[in-house]
């Protein structure tokens, strides 16, 4: 059987076509329907629709491929949202599907389950709305825990302003609590495009992503690189994602945050994230 399931982000919506017990492809649209939501609470009407359009042309493609069965799930954007009602109302319209929101724990399972395939093993994935931190042992769930802070929220509050940023993260960062120690795997565009900058991955190429490790060290080294450099700068640098050029400063200064916080030096970045975790997990009857 074939079949698709679609990830609504708070920067991008991302495709994964499934079939025969493997993933075909992936592909990805950034659409920011994060954007402004920091501010005012709720989705921009014009990130709505652009997203709902992305979506849309994401479900025709699956389906023109044959794809049996279509799964949409949304993440922090719209769950933090006032009227993210309204997005699942108009992906509905466009689609006649349902959008099922995840909760933080649910998103934070999923990516755990995806990156880890139920094994051993941490997982922290820098969105753009919140950021999850997982911590599996023998296929349970030890440690969960969603915070609303990612790469488009910072933006939003902070800009590229490098000592906002450290005192916005610096403030929140505390909710995590006491995180188990573990092995720790990253997922998320924040991670996998700073390893593509790291080793100069281009055009992006996902087998020489997946399993690559990033120490925080390398990681915090970027966030300062790319804070003190100019747009027009950082859409020079080999590997860049210019889709993240203008979020990817303050989200590299997440992760490496994070990673100090969880006591780790190094992580291993992962390209199988929550949406294989869909897979796995067998919601809504997918096997």
């Amino acid at each position: 059987m074939k079949l698709s399931i679609i990830d609504v982000g708070s920067n991008s919506v991302r495709l994964l076509m499934w079939a025969d017990g493997r993933s075909l492809y992936k592909k990805i649209k950034t659409t920011r329907l994060g954007e402004g939501l920091a501010n005012t609470s709720v989705l921009l009407k014009q990130a709505m629709e652009r997203t709902a359009d992305a979506v849309a042309v994401f479900c025709s493609l699956a389906k023109s491929e044959g794809a049996e069965i279509i799964y949409i799930f949304a993440t922090a954007a719209v769950r933090c949202s006032k009227n993210g009602s309204e997005f699942v109302d108009m992906v509905r319209e466009k689609c006649g599907l349902d959008v099922c929101v995840l909760s933080g724990e649910e998103e934070a399972r999923l990516g755990y389950l995806g990156a880890t395939q139920g094994g051993n093993g941490g997982i922290i994935d820098v969105g753009g709305a919140s950021t999850e931190i997982t911590v599996g042992k023998d296929g349970c769930i030890v440690y969960a825990k969603s915070v609303d802070f990612g790469a488009v929220r910072l933006k939003d509050f902070c800009g590229e302003d490098r000592r906002l940023l450290r005192k916005y993260i610096d403030e929140r960062i505390g909710a995590y609590g006491d995180v188990p120690q573990s092995k720790f795997y990253a997922i998320g565009g924040t991670a996998t495009s700073i390893c593509a900058l790291e080793f100069e991955v281009e055009p992006y190429d996902p087998e020489l992503i997946d399993g690559r490790v990033l120490t925080v060290n390398a990681i915090e080294a970027w966030a300062e690189r790319l804070l003190s450099m100019g747009q027009a700068q950082r859409l020079r640098l080999k590997g860049m994602d210019p889709s993240r050029a203008d979020i990817l400063g303050g989200g590299a200064l997440l992760l490496s945050s994070v990673l100090r916080y969880v006591k780790a030096k190094e992580v291993t970045v992962s390209e199988k994230d929550n949406l294989e975790g869909f897979i796995i997990s067998g919601r809504g009857g997918v096997q």
